[in-house]
């Protein structure tokens, strides 16, 4: 994810994550392209979900998430990313968001759901 963050500057990048559907479990990443090819937004389009869906379907996973990362800013989720989250059909959706403001990159986790925001831990677990 992070590999992927960097080589999409100086647009945000993003890509869909899957996983047991209601699990706290992320089992593998798609990566997609920013349809809105901007430094503030993103957009995943037909071909992003279409990828996740060949990627996923095989192997018994759900898109459970997404992330996308923050060219300037912190890792936390921002006003556009809690307005486009606050839709029903993605209640229980994982955030991850790769900030690339430091020299380090930071990831952090985050549920939205109805406009509520949790940050949820990451551990990477091998296996």
């Amino acid at each position: 994810m992070i590999g992927h963050a960097i080589r999409g500057l100086p647009f945000e990048a993003c890509g869909l994550l899957g996983g047991p559907w209601g699990g706290d479990r992320i089992d593998a990443f798609v990566p997609a392209r920013n349809a809105d090819q901007s430094a503030k937004t993103y957009g995943i389009g037909p071909d992003g979900f279409l990828a996740a869906d060949e990627a996923l379907g095989p192997r018994g996973l759900d898109i459970v998430g997404v992330m996308h990362s923050h060219t300037h800013t912190d890792p936390y989720p921002s006003p556009t990313d809690v307005d486009k989250a606050d839709n029903p059909l993605l209640e229980g959706w994982h955030y991850v968001i790769v900030s690339l403001r430091d020299t380090e990159p930071m990831l952090r986790s985050w549920i939205l759901d109805g406009r509520t925001i949790v940050e949820t831990p990451v551990a990477i677990v091998e296996g």
